[in-house]
Formats: structure tokens, sequence, C-alpha cells
């Protein structure tokens, strides 16, 4: 009974260590000052891509995007990159309203993407360097 219960033992243990072989290493991922993304207006169907700075604001016709982290893997890694981002909505009596605080992630854009009645926003990556100037500091 006792060595029926050992080699039970060093059977879990193998199976465990064989477990932890087969995983992927974790990659550590990069923080990006940059977040872009993509919006449609679907009154007008245009489409536009914008880049935002990380704890700025951006406003897409009567939404206001504010990313708060953006983070990627290194080009040898599998791509996964993600945002934690907050929508407001600006409402026709100029209040603002919350309409989603949350991540989005890159490679699922249907995740959890904004979908709005007039305007659709996704993350479409996350950046290094931009285009657009970095905001001033106040």
């Amino acid at each position: 009974m006792q060595q029926t219960a050992l080699g039970m033992k060093k059977l879990l243990a193998a199976a465990g260590l064989f477990l932890l072989a087969a995983m992927p290493a974790h990659a550590d991922r990069e923080s990006n000052p940059i977040a872009e993304f993509t919006g449609i207006d679907k009154i007008t169907g245009r489409i536009i891509s914008f880049d935002v700075y990380i704890d700025e604001t951006v406003q897409f016709g009567a939404l206001q995007v504010t990313p708060r982290v953006c983070y990627s893997r290194t080009p040898d890694e599998e791509p996964k990159t993600d945002t934690f981002v907050e929508v407001d909505e600006i409402t026709l009596d100029r209040k603002i309203r919350r309409i989603f605080t949350g991540w989005m992630f890159a490679e699922s854009p249907g995740l959890n993407a904004i979908e709005h009645p007039v305007y659709d926003v996704w993350l479409k990556g996350c950046k290094r360097k931009s285009d657009v100037p970095p905001p001033k500091d106040s």
C-alpha cells in the first residue's frame, strides 16, 4: 500500500513538472505611452484612427476617450495588446455620462469595443511614438 501511494506521488510530481515545462514562459508586458484607437461614425460612415496619450482625453464625436494604460508584448512574443480605458458620452443636455470603464483587447476588438448608437470605438494597438504632439504639461 505504501509503495502504491509513493508511486502515485511520484507520478503526480512528474505530471506537474511536465505541465510546467509545457506551459509557455510568462512574457513581460511593455507599458506604452500611446493607445491607438479606431472609431466609426455610423451616421456618416467615416472611419478614423486616432492616437491618445495615456491619461489624456480625446474627443471622438460625442465620446471622450481616456486610456489609463496600454500594454503590449515584445515583437518576438505572441501579440497581446490591451488598454484600460474610460469612455464618457457628452449628452445633448451637455452632461457627461460614463458609458464604459474596462479593458479593451486589440486582438479581440469585438470583445469590449464601445458600441454606441452613433459611434463605435475599439483598440487598434499601443505605440511608443506618434505624429500627434504630446500634451503640454500644466
